[in-house]
C-alpha cells in the first residue's frame, strides 16, 4: 500500500485511531502491560520454592514440650492453657498441645488452617514415637523441583490467558459503548468507510496489542522465573492469535447492543467472572466436582489456558490440542456471527 493509500484508507486510518486512544490512556497501558508483570512477580515470589515452613505450636506442659523440641519444624513455646488459648486466638501458634483426661494428648487448633493442619500431624507423629511407636515400613522424600512442574510454571500461562480475555472484552467493549454513547458511531457511519471497516479496526488492533500483551509476562517469567518454553513458538503464537480473536468476537457480541458504560461493565463483569474462578487461573480447574467439569470445558479461558500450558510447559503440538482448538474456534464463528446479527450502530 502505498503512502497516499495508506493516509486516505478508512482502515488504516480507524486503525490509527485504536493506537492513540490507547496511548492516550496511562491507565490501559498500565493494566495492559505492567500489571502481569506485577502480579506475575508478587505471585512467583510468594509461591516460590522455599524450605519446609516452621510451624508455632504451645504446649502446656513441660514433658510436652520437651518432647516436642527435638523435631526442627516446630517451634515450641511452653504456655499455661489460658495463654496458649489467647495465642491460638490472636494467630501467634496454630497448634495447641495439651494432655487430655484419659492420659492421652489434646490438639487444639482451626482444622480449616491449612498450616495447623500440618503441625498437627507433625506433633503427632513426634509424639507417637517418643512413646515407643515404630514406623513399620520406611520411606524417604524425593522432592521434585524441577522447572515445569512448579507453581510459577502453572500460573504464568494462565496469567497470560486471563490478559488475552480481559483486554479483548473490556478494550472492544468500552470502545464500542462509549462510541455509541457519545453518538460517534452515527457521525462514523455517515462518512464514506465501510462498517466492517470500523469493526476490523478494532480486531487488528487487537493483533498488533497482542505481540505485547503476551511477550512482555512471557518474556518475564522465563527470564526472572526460569519458566520453560518447550513447545514451538509459531504453535504458541497461534494459539494465542486464536485465543485474541474469540475473546474479540465475544468482546463484540456484549457490546453489540448495550447503550451505557453501566450496563456494557455489568455484562462484562457477569461473563468474565465465572471464568476467572473456573478456567484454572490461580488453581487447577479440577478441584471442581466432576458435575460441572463438562461446563467448565467450554468456557473459552479454560481451553485457552489448558492450551497455552500444554504447549509451553510440555511441548504439545496443536495437533494434540483439538479439542481446545475447537472450543476457541467455534466461539470465534458463534459470537462474531451473532455480533453481526445483532449489532446496532446508535
Amino acid at each position: 500500500m502505498t503512502e497516499r493509500r495508506w493516509r486516505t484508507s478508512a482502515l488504516a486510518q480507524l486503525t490509527l485511531l485504536r493506537y492513540r486512544e490507547f496511548v492516550r490512556e496511562p491507565e490501559a497501558l498500565f493494566w495492559a502491560l505492567v500489571f502481569p508483570v506485577i502480579l506475575t512477580t508478587g505471585l512467583g515470589i510468594a509461591f516460590r520454592n522455599q524450605p519446609d515452613q516452621i510451624e508455632h505450636v504451645a504446649a502446656v506442659t513441660a514433658p510436652l514440650a520437651s518432647a516436642l523440641t527435638g523435631d526442627p519444624l516446630l517451634a515450641v513455646q511452653t504456655m499455661t492453657p489460658e495463654a496458649a488459648d489467647q495465642a491460638l486466638r490472636r494467630g501467634a501458634v496454630v497448634l495447641v498441645v495439651a494432655s487430655a483426661p484419659d492420659g492421652g494428648v489434646s490438639y487444639r487448633y482451626d482444622d480449616t488452617n491449612p498450616d495447623a493442619r500440618v503441625a498437627r500431624t507433625r506433633v503427632d507423629r513426634v509424639v507417637q514415637r517418643a512413646a515407643g511407636r515404630v514406623d513399620p515400613v520406611p520411606v524417604t522424600d524425593d522432592r521434585i523441583r524441577e522447572a515445569g512442574s512448579r507453581y510459577i510454571d502453572f500460573l504464568v500461562p494462565g496469567l497470560v490467558g486471563m490478559g488475552i480475555m480481559g483486554n479483548a472484552i473490556w478494550g472492544l467493549g468500552f470502545a464500542i459503548v462509549d462510541a455509541r454513547r457519545r453518538h460517534l458511531m452515527k457521525r462514523i457511519v455517515a462518512t464514506p468507510m465501510r462498517p466492517r471497516d470500523y469493526l476490523l479496526s478494532f480486531l487488528i488492533w487487537r493483533l498488533l496489542l497482542l505481540v505485547f500483551e503476551v511477550t512482555i509476562p512471557i518474556g518475564f517469567g522465563v527470564f526472572v522465573f526460569g519458566v520453560p518454553m518447550r513447545g514451538s513458538l509459531l504453535e504458541f503464537t497461534l494459539l494465542c492469535i486464536l485465543g485474541s480473536l474469540s475473546f474479540s468476537a465475544l468482546g463484540l457480541l456484549i457490546a453489540s447492543r448495550a447503550r451505557t458504560i453501566e450496563a456494557v461493565s455489568g455484562i462484562m463483569n457477569l461473563v468474565m467472572m465465572p471464568m476467572w474462578i473456573l478456567s484454572g487461573v490461580f488453581f487447577s480447574a479440577q478441584r471442581f466436582p466432576d458435575a460441572v467439569q463438562p461446563f467448565i470445558r467450554a468456557l473459552p479461558l479454560t481451553a485457552l489456558n489448558d492450551a497455552l500450558r500444554a504447549n509451553m510447559l510440555q511441548a504439545v503440538g496443536l495437533t494434540g490440542l483439538v479439542p481446545e482448538v475447537v472450543v476457541l474456534g467455534l466461539y470465534v464463528v458463534g459470537c462474531f456471527g451473532l455480533a453481526m446479527r445483532l449489532f446496532r450502530w446508535q
